[in-house]
């Protein structure tokens, strides 16, 4: 009886797991031959057809940058849309980033809905990577705000603000259609509904707001049906090296949501991100999320859309529980201190000399030792595997792996625990939490304010069913978390995955304990032996397929008079690519200093292409003005300015830039081939290295691109030639060394 107690205990948290993965609330994709008014993802999609075209990259300055523009333009003047559209050179950058992107973008702009005031904004960007047709990074989110704007032109909807839709240009390089906008400062927006994209499966992440965002997330909650979000999202984007379109606008005080799918990160970025791949349920998410909110937000006064911050996370989509951030602590502390009582109360737990010290250190020798459990499993799988990432393709295996794996620590650490001690580190961390990571405590908060209760009224006895109903809270929305978390990052970052999936057991730690005997001798050693197992297994699986591959980039790059192939990505070049190099690639990966690229190299003879040039036009005390010469072939061009000259500011065609420290300027249109660039600093000895950077490779190229394997594809920028240069400043006065 005691082995079926562990084991219906393991398949209940297995079964809420794949509730938690799969069984989301998520919304049925609307017919094309639904009601005008309401949004159908079939239309969308079909409208996405039309602007894509023959689904090809569309880097801002390209081609089919162009043509995609030029269709976009045609769908808005099909659904009676006046639009604005314009081109102008822009720079986007932080401090942080030590770089600072630029280039040349056309914007769309246009009136959708009437009002008074401040409007409401629908943003989406137009551009792709070079690697890839960008079909839902951001093709959905440009066809969310078509068929949006379809939807309420139908409806004749009328709000007190006025509605407007932006297409931005230059998301990809950085920001450059926002800054722009923001920049010519023609239009104030209320408040600003951004619609991205970071793989092209599963829900509509609301993983952002603005701050003050109380009203925000009570507006959200009236207005859609299907939620995906919590506050911890934006507790950890703020942390994270990523921005969208919604930064500028968040930097510049305005009011704004980020939306994005983030599932099957695979096609993020790279040549599978086309629309036979996306996730149409997804897609009707997204849409019934900006139709909602924008109609809301229309209606809305200014003043009632900030307010103080939320904590809140859904449940399994259905469900959003939400409260002021003001409440976390106060409640915190209130069901910290009903677990106290009921400890007290339980006067039997107390008799045993040692007992509550042991009790308390189970929890968190449960989630060190999850912790170190995984760093044990995945390295035997990448030790197997002779791959960094062994689970990318396959990850069931080395899930199952860390289940069975924390699972097996959890029977180890049950023993000792206690219910009171248990519940007892819920309520500490939600205390904890309150004060430092407010968007973390409703993962501890809320579990712990339906325990206290029941802890209370069963301290004299009958304990047994309270215990199991009140994990069951904490197992759900830990595991919503688990299954959640690990499309962003991946099982490459286990700890994601084992502490989350521990904090969901801290509960279930009281229901393990009494299970005493061969039963717990028995089920340890086969929870271990099958996280072991299935590791192994994890390990001998191909890490990559055609369907899920690994990320490779080459590059051709001419430096200092001597040429070499650069191969970047998740996995080394192989023999075969070697064989095509006609070289020998380095044995670990190699950064080239001042052009901001790094990768396995070899060489590749002499340097046969003309070096681009950076005329001096000015050198003064106060800094220097440069004319960047490329070739007629440049897509964009780099220039890096060392810490050493002291940089203060910048300019690109007349368009300023904060600058600090160290900073690459990286000038991303074709256009950046003659950019005229103003540095303030001190430029005195001091060299700086530029290139030119030409989207593909050249025609010797074609064999070492063929060679990569079939399981790896470009991403991101894509395969490139750079063409380096430099130039050193002397003194004001004197020439130039080049």
């Amino acid at each position: 009886m005691a082995f079926l107690r562990i084991w219906i205990l393991a398949a209940l948290c297995l079964g809420l797991w794949l509730l938690a993965a799969h069984g989301l609330y998520r919304p049925t994709p609307v017919p094309a031959g639904a009601p005008r008014e309401t949004f159908s993802a079939l239309r969308a999609g079909t409208v996405l057809g039309k602007v894509l075209g023959p689904q090809k990259p569309h880097p801002a300055g390209s081609p089919e940058n162009a043509a995609v523009h030029s269709r976009l333009l045609d769908a808005l003047a099909g659904l009676g849309v006046d639009a604005q559209t314009g081109t102008t050179m822009s720079c986007f950058g932080e401090t942080r980033w030590h770089a600072v992107s630029c280039g040349t973008v056309g914007n769309i702009f246009a009136e959708v809905t009437p009002g008074l005031g401040d409007p409401v904004l629908l943003m989406a960007h137009l551009d792709s990577v070079a690697a890839g047709p960008g079909a839902c990074d951001d093709g959905c989110g440009v066809a969310t705000l078509l068929e949006t704007i379809r939807a309420l032109k139908a409806s004749g909807f009328a709000g007190r603000h006025p509605i407007d839709v932006l297409f931005t240009d230059g998301e990809e390089g950085g920001m450059l259609g926002a800054a722009a906008f923001l920049r010519a400062g023609t239009v104030r927006p209320l408040a600003v509904i951004n619609v991205e994209a970071r793989g092209n499966q599963g829900p509509s992440y609301l993983f952002q707001t603005s701050p003050g965002n109380a009203p925000l997330i009570d507006l959200y909650a009236r207005n859609v049906s299907h939620y995906a979000t919590s506050s911890l999202y934006a507790e950890i984007y703020k942390y994270l090296p990523n921005d969208t379109d919604l930064t500028p606008f968040l930097q510049a005080g305005v009011t704004g949501y980020n939306f994005a799918l983030i599932g099957n990160i695979a096609a993020y970025h790279t040549p599978l991100d086309v629309r036979a791949g996306i996730d149409l349920s997804g897609l009707q998410q997204h849409g019934e999320a900006a139709l909602g909110l924008s109609r809301a937000l229309a209606n809305s006064d200014a003043g009632a859309l900030k307010g103080g911050e939320a904590i809140y996370l859904d449940i399994l989509g259905r469900w959003l529980p939400r409260l002021s951030a003001g409440w976390a602590l106060p409640l915190a502390i209130a069901a910290f201190v009903l677990i106290l009582v009921a400890g007290m109360l339980r006067r039997r737990d107390l008799r045993t000399p040692g007992r509550p010290l042991l009790a308390l250190a189970m929890p968190p020798l449960l989630l060190a030792g999850s912790v170190a459990m995984g760093f044990a499993l995945h390295g035997l799988a990448v030790w197997i595997a002779g791959t960094v990432d062994p689970s990318f393709a396959h990850p069931v295996w080395l899930r199952l792996s860390l289940g069975f794996g924390v699972w097996a620590v959890a029977l180890a650490t049950a023993r000792g625990s206690g219910a009171v001690a248990s519940w007892g580190w819920m309520g500490w961390l939600a205390i904890a939490c309150a004060l430092l990571a407010p968007g973390l405590s409703p993962y501890f908060l809320f579990p712990a304010l339906v325990a206290a209760p029941l802890l209370l009224i069963t301290a004299r006895g009958g304990r047994g069913l309270a215990l199991l109903i009140a994990a069951i809270p904490a197992l759900v929305i830990w595991l919503q978390l688990n299954a959640g978390t690990e499309p962003l990052m991946g099982l490459k970052v286990h700890p994601i995955f084992t502490v989350t999936a521990a904090f969901a057991l801290v509960p279930v730690l009281p229901l393990l304990a009494p299970v005493r005997g061969p039963a717990w001798t028995a089920s340890f050693a086969v929870a271990l032996v099958l996280a072991l197992g299935l590791a192994a297994v994890a390990g001998m699986v191909p890490a990559h397929s055609p369907a899920a591959p690994a990320r490779m980039n080459i590059t051709y790059l001419e430096n200092r008079g001597k040429a070499a192939w650069l191969v970047n990505g998740d996995i080394p070049p192989d023999s075969a690519m070697a064989a095509a190099a006609g070289a020998t690639f380095s044995d670990a990966p190699v950064r080239i200093p001042g052009l901001g690229l790094s990768g396995y190299l070899a060489p590749a003879g002499a340097a046969k292409t003309p070096v681009p040039g950076a005329e001096l036009d000015t050198h003064t005390s106060g800094g220097v003005v440069l004319t960047m010469h490329g070739s007629a072939q440049a897509d964009g061009m780099i220039l890096d300015v060392p810490a050493r000259a002291g940089l203060k500011s910048l300019s690109v065609d007349g368009v300023p830039s904060a600058a600090s420290g160290n900073t690459m300027i990286l000038c991303r249109t074709p256009d950046c081939a003659r950019a005229r660039i103003v540095l303030d600093g001190d430029f005195r000895n001091v060299w700086l290295r530029f290139a030119e950077v030409r989207r593909g490779l050249p025609p010797r190229g074609a064999l070492l691109s063929g060679a990569r394997p079939r399981d790896a594809v470009p991403s991101g920028q894509g395969d490139q030639t750079v063409i380096g240069g430099s130039i050193g400043l002397v003194a004001p006065g004197r020439q130039p060394l080049h």
